[in-house]
């Protein structure tokens, strides 16, 4: 095992000569980017080959397949750079456990995923955060499959009976695709993510789809079900505007898939629709032949199939029906083997042809070929000459405005007086709309003062000071939505009325930072995407001043809800509402772990840095900030990043910083969410001001552990079993060893069927945490300090399996080695 470690290459003989290799794990290592090479085909009893987070390039390699591996049954690729998709030869592997999750490179690993029908032994499914696309396989045959997290893709279609009846099935997640039909009815007992509303279900809970709807499935199901209307058919009525609908009296009356690049076959079903008077198919790669059934609509007026790859017979239309076959060369030819072997589109020998033909067929192929070769040359000469205009045109402007670096780059300046154009406009930023009250341009600037005007880097857009001071009132202390280590946040409010926020940082916190590694970090700040994270916008850099430009969340932190709620005239948080807000943050800092060479440890996770929207949902903040301070730096309120009450014994002591940080203070809000209480509370006595240590001696009495519950919380059977299940997963965030911590991936896991199924789990008496409760968290620090170094081997040789240390996201049912129960003395 070489898994968390800092090994920052594989030797290009590595796997020379090791043909008795049973096992490697190289999990969570900072390599330079490396493919997996030929060389370990040798391993012919290769049995598990873990290389999670470990910056591997290129396509997953064809020998992972049974005949060069046939005893592998785990193979781990997680948090890589891999592109392509799942080889073919895994077709009959004796494969158990297959993680290819969360690919990070700008491509992901995409296509389909048939192969896995014909991998019987799966048990283990992690296709999750990758660009996976088309419907989803038959699973009758995957009979131990056991979990199936498919979550974050572009799968479409209905999910299918095989998967829904699968009756070793435990674990699936399929939130976040395009997935149709009727919502899946699972088996209660199956852990089910699938949030609502993050796929385009018929109705929002089970029940049967509108016939019509059903029938435009089964139509496009033999075209792999294209995502194109996987995005457009939403809702139970396809008379609602659905692409490629059109609809009379309640009726379809005509079909138009004209020019959208299907591919596949005609479906028989298209004769289900009685009413259809127009069927446009033509200008696509449709193969195969003219369902014989499409004869006998009677309302048919127009059959348009013009173009494609269509062959054999034409069937027998009614004579005013007009049908239009042209540019499918083998139209009203049978298929042979000879047809098959011929190009698309070329002549086929019948038989019948002669000398004569034969001799034509060459003169016009070499017709053919010089009209060709004129037109491909005159094409090349335009396009030279087009692009030979083009970059003159840009060195022209690249001179006259010397300032703009970037095809990319944005300037966002004041209105000037005077300017013709001074409407706001509405820009798009890394995939975040914003409406600006100034003028943008691309490659142009009109002329003002140098110090007016900043520009846009590699996508990341910069704004004036002039404009942050217009929007904010010029920083006036009205404005101020709050003040944290990093500096104070201003509301701003743009010319349309939309509404930014503005964090002014403090000079002290980033004086020691070098203006291009300011600008680096923001650029990467600015590409981290997700739902559950505040999006930053931008930033301005004008002299000592350097401000970021985030989105603005306009119910504020959850710390006002939770602990200030009756102070600010607020209703407290319903338990529901609790949940859903922990599963947000968990999949948002989930994220953050699986960025593989640029991943986050947030490092300072509490209340105050999770913001809320109108919706009530949450998204965390300030996860990159501690990258833009000097080492040394950080929160105003401790020399290391983070906040007492919420720090991880080991970073507040020696400093040492993985994921598991964050998992610690995500336990912490869990308790903080549970009890209503802070962290660090100096209100209470001294026994009891620690949250951490104060909730572990309660939790160990049922009838304290209940009292202990925040009493605005409604109390029943069902809340209360997810109470007691959300306890247990905050005890084990906050275990005392980082190891004995799980993942981000274990608390979505344990959430999401919460959320979803209020699944209680059961509980039991004994400790894991290995020291005294009684003891004040201070206490606790110095004792870990005593065992520090002990502790760090511990954790660096604990486990024989790589998911118990990693610091990448997995989602494990339970990880492994863990516990029923956190109370439990076994922790590993």
């Amino acid at each position: 095992m070489l898994s968390n470690n800092q090994f920052t290459s594989v030797p290009s003989d590595f796997f020379t000569g090791l043909s008795s290799l049973q096992s490697i794990e190289i999990d969570n290592n900072p390599f330079s980017s490396w493919e997996i090479p030929q060389s370990l085909r040798n391993a012919s009893g290769l049995q598990n080959f873990s290389a999670n987070s470990a910056n591997i390039t290129g396509q997953i390699p064809s020998f992972f397949g049974p005949d060069e591996f046939p005893g592998l049954t785990i193979l781990h690729l997680a948090f890589n750079q891999l592109i392509g998709g799942l080889p073919a030869s895994f077709s009959g592997s004796q494969i158990q456990s297959l993680w290819v999750n969360g690919q990070n490179g700008n491509a992901k690993l995409g296509g389909g995923i048939d192969v896995i029908q014909n991998m019987t032994s799966l048990k283990e499914i992690w296709l999750h955060s990758n660009a996976f696309s088309g419907p989803l396989p038959d699973f009758s045959g995957v009979k131990q499959l056991e979990s199936l997290s498919l979550r974050d893709n572009f799968f479409t279609g209905p999910v299918p009976d095989s998967l829904v009846k699968l009756e070793s099935l435990k674990i699936v997640n399929l939130t976040n695709n395009l997935l149709q039909g009727p919502v899946p009815e699972f088996d209660r007992s199956v852990s089910l993510d699938m949030a609502k509303g993050s796929n385009n279900f018929c109705l929002p809970s089970p029940g049967a789809c509108d016939p019509r709807l059903n029938a435009l499935l089964s139509v496009v199901k033999l075209m792999g079900y294209p995502q194109r209307f996987a995005e457009n058919w939403k809702g139970n009525d396809p008379c609602s505007d659905w692409i490629g609908v059109t609809c009379t009296k309640g009726n379809i009356t005509v079909i138009n898939f004209q020019k959208m690049n299907l591919t596949g076959t005609i479906s028989p079903e298209f004769d289900s629709f009685k009413s259809l008077q127009r069927l446009i198919l033509d200008d696509n790669n449709l193969s195969g032949t003219i369902p014989e059934g499409l004869s006998v609509l009677g309302a048919l007026k127009e059959l348009d199939v013009s173009n494609n790859q269509l062959y054999g017979k034409i069937p027998s239309f009614k004579s005013n029906a007009i049908v239009n076959t042209d540019g499918n060369p083998d139209i009203g030819k049978e298929k042979s083997s000879s047809f098959q072997g011929s190009p698309s589109g070329s002549p086929t020998s019948t038989g019948s042809g002669n000398a004569s033909s034969t001799e034509n067929g060459v003169k016009n192929s070499s017709a053919l070929i010089t009209v060709i070769l004129f037109c491909v040359i005159g094409g090349a000469f335009v396009i030279s000459l087009t692009g030979v205009l083009v970059f003159c045109l840009c060195k022209k402007k690249q001179k006259r405005f010397s300032r703009v670096q970037s095809p990319n780059a944005m300037v966002i300046h004041p209105r000037h007086s005077g300017s013709e154009n001074s409407e706001s406009v509405k820009i798009t930023v890394a995939g975040s709309n914003v409406s600006v009250g100034a003028i943008s341009e691309t490659h142009t600037v009109p002329s003002s003062e140098p110090g007016d005007i900043q520009m846009l880097e590699a996508g990341n857009m910069v704004i004036s000071i002039q404009v942050l001071r217009n929007v904010t009132n010029n920083f006036s202390e009205e404005n101020i939505l709050g003040r944290g280590g990093f500096g104070t946040v201003y509301k701003g409010e743009l010319h349309d009325g939309t509404k930014i926020a503005v964090k002014r940082m403090e000079a002290g916190v980033i004086s020691g930072k070098g203006l291009t590694e300011f600008k680096s970090e923001i650029a990467v700040l600015t590409k981290v995407r997700h739902r559950h994270l505040v999006a930053l916008l931008g930033h301005c850099l004008d002299g000592n001043e350097k401000l970021l430009v985030f989105e603005y969340m306009p119910q504020g932190t959850l710390s006002r809800h939770i602990f200030n709620w009756a102070e600010e005239g607020l209703k407290p948080l319903e338990w529901n509402r609790r949940l859903t807000i922990a599963l947000d943050v968990a999949r948002g800092v989930e994220y953050l772990h699986g960025l593989a060479h640029q991943s986050f440890i947030h490092r300072d996770l509490k209340p105050s840095n999770i913001l809320l929207g109108d919706d009530m949902r949450a998204k965390v903040a300030d996860f990159g900030l501690v990258r833009l301070a000097p080492e040394g730096k950080g929160s105003i309120e401790t020399r290391i990043a983070g906040t007492f009450g919420y720090l991880a014994p080991e970073y507040a002591v020696t400093g040492r910083v993985t994921t598991k940080v964050d998992v610690f203070s995500f336990g912490v809000i869990l308790m903080e969410l549970i009890t209503g209480r802070k962290a660090l509370d100096e209100s209470q006595p001294e026994e009891s001001m620690h949250l951490v240590t104060w909730f572990r001696r309660i939790h160990l009495s049922k009838d304290s552990f209940h009292k202990a519950i925040d009493p605005t919380i409604d109390l029943n059977e069902g809340t209360l079993a997810s109470i007691s299940t959300v306890a247990e997963l905050a005890g084990h965030c906050c275990a005392r060893e980082p190891y004995q911590r799980p993942d981000m991936g274990h608390a979505v896991n344990v959430l999401s069927s919460l959320v979803e199924l209020w699944k209680p789990t059961d509980q039991n008496s004994e400790d894991i945490y290995g020291i005294d409760l009684e003891m004040s968290l201070p206490q606790a620090l110095k004792k870990w300090q005593a065992y520090e170094g002990r502790s760090y081997m511990e954790s660096s040789s604990s486990s024989l399996l790589p998911s118990l240390d990693n610091t990448q996201t997995s989602i494990p049912t339970r990880p492994y080695g863990f516990a029923e129960s956190f109370k439990s003395a076994d922790g590993r």
